[in-house]
């Protein structure tokens, strides 16, 4: 192993131990204002494009889940950011499975090692995330949904459009609210 690479994979470790952020990796952290444009323009949800892998179900596809509520989580086990959501993406798959919401994780990889089927199933069962979650190596969902940071939480209505997008951590209860709105039950 080279000097260099040795002192990057360093930098990395020591970053994701401390949950610092990365200058022009996870620069959603910094981000103030979420990213509401699709939202705002109700448009349709993309299908999932490019899908490597399916962990905890069988291939799905946007028209199967009409009548559902989606949310589409785009993360990566290597971000701390993500890691930081994935208890309340998983908490809220817990609460409102039986009442008509679907969780889709697309793992989209930002470093090869990421890629590896393996390292993703094992980082599910680290976190106990049991929805289903697509490997997207290609980054075809990703750009099929115009995404641009880790992590991403796109929420679905029933008829198939966009209703509501956030980028980075937090808006957990504004995201609970919606997702409780579009089932029509009480959060």
């Amino acid at each position: 192993m080279t000097f260099k690479l040795l002192a990057v994979s360093a930098a990395l470790i020591g970053f994701t131990v401390t949950g610092a952020v990365i200058p022009g990796v996870c620069e959603e952290a910094a981000r103030a204002a979420p990213v509401l444009t699709a939202a705002a323009s109700q448009q349709t949800a993309p299908d999932f494009a490019g899908i490597n892998n399916w962990f905890n179900s069988k291939p799905l596809n946007m028209a199967d889940l009409r009548g559902k509520v989606v949310l589409v989580d785009f993360w990566t086990y290597g971000c701390v950011n993500c890691v930081n959501t994935l208890p309340h993406v998983t908490d809220l798959y817990a609460k409102y499975k039986d009442k008509g919401l679907v969780v889709v994780g697309v793992h989209t990889p930002e470093f090869p090692f990421e890629r590896s089927a393996s390292n993703v199933q094992a980082a599910l069962k680290r976190h106990g995330i049991t929805y289903p979650v697509a490997q997207d190596n290609d980054s075809k969902t990703w750009n099929a949904y115009s995404n641009r940071y880790w992590p991403a939480q796109y929420i679905i209505d029933q008829t198939g459009k966009i209703v509501f997008q956030h980028a980075g951590e937090g808006r957990y209860d504004e995201i609970d609210r919606t997702v409780a709105k579009l089932l029509n039950v009480n959060s």
